[in-house]
């Protein structure tokens, strides 16, 4: 097992990354968030796989444990699903120090935190992701929130996680396009941050795709442990924080308007693609490491173009992102491969050049 420690204060926590941790919940739980009580939030898919492995290890601990599950799917992040958990979370007398842990992927984690920030003002959260997305990315951070209408993410609060809980071997059950959108968020980690990691990642693409044991951990040890330093630096997404926007300006344009038909991570590749190209656009980025970056992409099985969607709708969504601030989008744009830069100096004819090639 791998430990990461995300050092905020006293809202610090530990990030375990390893094999079969699931069955080692209960003890890794018992001086986090020490209760009689705790509920856990997930889906009926994640609660058909892991759902009775979980609960049995909290039981047999003498846990009481609640499992209550919301439908599959980025449109029940809203305001009315949160609703109906704050009155089922009331159903089953949760109280102040109630944990609630979140047994999913980035969409169960989102909504079980921003429903953790605000039930009684705040009960403890532990995140447990079981998709690669929220192990490297979603998970770690403390951003919390639901959607509201098109809009991704827009009603949410910073609330940090008592602990997350990284069972890699979750990861044997992810279909193919779940795997693949995760490996847009690794990929993305290693661009804004780590040259030698993109290239550890091209080397031994055939071994995470297999998810051979130590591949697959140190792959996720070295994600996580890219977002945790940004993290720690930046808590509140002020200014550093903004590098892990890399792609996901206009791929949230992208999830939005497609009215999230296209998945985050397909999302975020084909915004890297176009905000790489920006880059290259205003004499920043080689072409050399352009190709690198949509090779690798494209190795990954993820899209690097859009296809249908209106490049209207997607350069009015962009406005609508929260990162606009006096009316100017910002951007986090790759200087090269390990290193990016903020700006919020691109022209909407350089943003519109990038959608049309």
């Amino acid at each position: 097992m791998k430990t990461i420690k995300v050092e905020l204060g006293d809202r610090s926590y530990d990030i375990l990354i390893g094999g079969s941790l699931l069955d080692r919940t209960a003890d890794l739980l018992s001086e986090t968030a020490p209760t009689g009580k705790c509920v856990i939030i997930t889906n009926p898919t994640v609660d058909n796989l892991y759902g009775d492995r979980i609960k049995k290890n909290l039981l047999k601990s003498g846990l009481t444990v609640n499992l209550l599950t919301v439908p599959d799917g980025e449109e029940y992040k809203s305001l009315d699903t949160a609703g109906r958990l704050f009155q089922e979370l009331t159903e089953c007398f949760a109280e102040r120090n109630t944990p609630i842990l979140a047994l999913g992927g980035g969409v169960i984690g989102d909504l079980a935190g921003f429903v953790a920030s605000t039930y009684m003002r705040g009960v403890p959260f532990i995140q447990i992701p079981t998709t690669l997305l929220a192990q490297v990315d979603s998970s770690i951070g403390g951003k919390v929130a639901v959607d509201h209408g098109k809009l991704k993410n827009k009603i949410g609060a910073f609330y940090q996680p008592k602990l997350v809980i990284s069972d890699t071997t979750t990861l044997k059950t992810l279909p193919q396009k779940e795997f693949a959108n995760g490996m847009a968020e690794v990929i993305k980690s290693a661009v804004i941050r780590d040259r030698s990691f993109f290239n550890f990642i091209r080397e031994n693409l055939a071994a995470i795709t297999k998810l051979e044991n130590d591949i697959i951990e140190e792959t996720v040890f070295r994600a996580a442990s890219i977002k945790a330093s940004v993290v720690m630096q930046d808590e509140r997404d002020t200014g550093l924080r903004n590098i892990l926007n890399f792609g996901h300006t206009i791929g949230h344009a992208v999830e939005s308007v497609s009215r999230f038909k296209i998945s985050h991570g397909q999302a975020v590749a084909i915004g890297m693609i176009a905000e790489a190209k920006i880059s290259l656009k205003m004499g920043t980025l080689k072409k050399n490491e352009l190709n690198e970056i949509e090779d690798l992409i494209s190795y990954c099985g993820l899209p690097t173009r859009l296809s249908e969607l209106d490049k209207d709708s997607i350069l009015q969504a962009i406005q609508h992102d929260k990162k606009v601030t006096n009316g100017k989008i910002r951007f986090a744009l790759p200087r090269n491969i390990g290193d990016v830069y903020v700006t919020d100096e691109v022209e909407p004819a350089v943003i519109r050049e990038a959608l049309e090639e």
